[in-house]
């Protein structure tokens, strides 16, 4: 547990010094907790989430770095690899493909790849997986805009 918390130290003092470096990605670290963090990430643009602010939440467990996070979305997506009700995302590295090279930080810009690069052939999300499978690529994007603009868009005051 140690040797996790100070790799999680390290990830943090990086999030610190480069906030600047990844405009679409912020790190937040539970003040109480470091086992938990949050994401907030910028939808890719080009896609049908562009404009959204999507929020992540992550829970590290104690072998992390040799195991990875669990990562899910707080805010409602509509994406085949994300599961509509939990959030839960499907993402090889997020399972079998895991590497203690990955940072949170890494993970967080692997999601939005997968945003912008959406994997029909493992749904969690089967509405939105089989519109990709049929070749309905309009009718998925314009079910994904919707609920981004209903979700995820920031709120004017």
């Amino acid at each position: 547990m140690q040797a996790s918390r100070a790799r999680l130290f390290k990830e943090y003092k990086e999030v610190q010094r480069e906030k600047s470096a990844d405009p679409d990605i912020q790190l937040i670290c539970d003040d109480s907790n470091i086992f938990k963090w949050t994401s907030v990430i910028k939808g890719p643009s080009e896609t049908p989430f562009e404009g959204g602010v999507f929020q992540l939440a992550f829970s590290i467990p104690e072998q992390y770095p040799l195991l990875p996070p669990q990562v899910r979305f707080m805010t409602k997506i509509f994406h085949p690899n994300v599961h509509f009700k939990t959030g839960e995302i499907c993402l090889d590295i997020l399972k079998n493909a895991w590497s203690p090279a990955w940072t949170l930080q890494s993970v967080c810009r692997a999601i939005i790849a997968l945003m912008a690069h959406p994997e029909a052939d493992s749904p969690l999300n089967c509405d939105s997986g089989n519109l990709l499978r049929s070749g309905d690529i309009r009718g998925y994007q314009s079910m994904a805009r919707m609920y981004t603009r209903l979700a995820a868009m920031p709120k004017k005051d």
